[in-house]
């Protein structure tokens, strides 16, 4: 059974966002506007995404 993948996008810059905001889209691979990152559809990914969810686009791939 293949595991599901989600397409997270940074659409609002870091400038300006709390600290622990630009740390975790740092640590996702997130450095520069628009860029995409595909991650498996799992607790962990999730729980960073709602921290984050304000500067990203989420997709289900």
């Amino acid at each position: 059974m293949a595991e599901k993948k989600i397409k997270i996008t940074l659409v609002k810059s870091t400038i300006g966002a709390v600290p622990k905001h630009k740390k975790i889209a740092e640590s996702m691979g997130l450095r520069k506007l628009n860029k995409s990152i595909i991650v498996p559809d799992n607790a962990a990914s999730r729980g960073q995404i709602q921290q984050i969810q304000h500067l990203v686009k989420v997709e289900e791939v």
